[in-house]
């Protein structure tokens, strides 16, 4: 199980019938400046990725959905209650 690998000389030509390493350079680019700033974590990148597209307002409204259908964490219900 793999990917098709192809390959292009760039001394000849650009782009041969549509490959050309924009998409893995512009992805590595984003990649490297995430880890350089403030994501460290490869899950967070990676999601990152994905909804890079993704408007604004659907990203709130699945972060407030997901954050509304969490159950009650034990660790964190009432910490400012809880003797030192």
């Amino acid at each position: 199980m793999g990917y098709a690998v192809h390959r292009v000389n760039h001394s000849q030509i650009y782009s041969d019938h549509g490959k050309h390493t924009n998409m893995v350079e512009s992805v590595f680019s984003r990649l490297c400046s995430m880890f350089q700033g403030q994501h460290h974590d490869a899950n967070h990148a990676e999601w990152l990725e994905h909804n890079r597209r993704t408007d604004k307002a659907t990203l709130a409204h699945f972060v407030v959905s997901n954050a509304m259908e969490a159950p009650v964490s034990r660790n964190w219900k009432g910490y400012w209650q809880r003797a030192a």
